[in-house]
């Protein structure tokens, strides 16, 4: 036995070695892993603030890289797009009752723990608004770094994104907030203006898996038009 985990007999330790191998990582990679994602579990669940720092040094230590998610960085730093989301002048912008208004009503109409406005800059994500993420005055909590970032995707496919159980994706399940727990299933609808530019999202998730139905689609996406409308005004006729 060249690995071995204290507490484990020898079936548990066999089972482990070849549950690391069917996942395509060697014993302690899996282990590691598995430490982690219970660490952002446990601090997701007490509402701690340090979560973000933690995901944060995760993904800088290399624990929850994400080399095999889709590349749409192209996308992303589209400089019509840029300019679109700047032209709004909502990066950095103080906190305002009307999309907490909205991002409420997101969280209690489709009973999730978690809803927010992200805007998704070239190299950054921002909190407009959030439920559920800890208090907003504290500037670090506003931003993540785009590889913490689900949101994105939506953003460069424009269109909604729906991932009941993230986890068995085959692409989102290597996403470094899905490997941590920290995400297991995901709703987002993108906020596009009049030209055709998503300059962000309107989405809901949960650490646990969810079963996302048409109805639930189309609650979000009336939501994420009230955003629209407050961000972009009403469609030119």
């Amino acid at each position: 036995m060249t690995n071995s985990v204290p507490g484990f007999d020898d079936w548990l330790n066999r089972s482990l070695e070849e549950t690391a191998r069917e996942a395509g990582e060697d014993v302690n990679t899996y282990v590691m892993r598995a430490v982690a994602a219970q660490m952002v579990a446990d601090q997701v669940r007490a509402e701690k603030p340090s979560t973000k720092e933690l995901l944060e040094h995760l993904s800088a230590a290399g624990v929850l890289d994400s080399d095999s998610m889709p590349d749409v960085s192209a996308a992303v730093a589209d400089a019509e797009r840029l300019n679109a989301l700047r032209a709004t002048g909502l990066l950095d912008s103080p906190v305002e009752a009307m999309y907490d208004r909205i991002t409420r009503a997101a969280a209690d109409a489709l009973d999730a723990p978690f809803s927010t406005i992200s805007l998704i800059d070239a190299n950054r994500q921002f909190f407009k608004s959030t439920v559920g993420m800890g208090d907003m005055s504290v500037p670090g909590n506003r931003e993540t770094t785009l590889d913490q970032s689900i949101c994105q995707y939506a953003v460069a496919d424009r269109a909604p994104l729906v991932l009941e159980d993230a986890r068995a994706d085959p692409v989102f399940r290597n996403h470094p907030v899905v490997r941590s727990g920290a995400i297991a299933a995901y709703l987002g609808i993108p906020l596009v203006d009049h030209d055709g530019h998503a300059i962000g999202t309107l989405c809901v998730f949960d650490d646990k898996p969810r079963l996302w139905g048409t109805g639930h689609v189309q609650v979000l996406t009336d939501l994420a038009a009230l955003a629209m409308e407050r961000i972009f005004g009403s469609t030119p006729h």
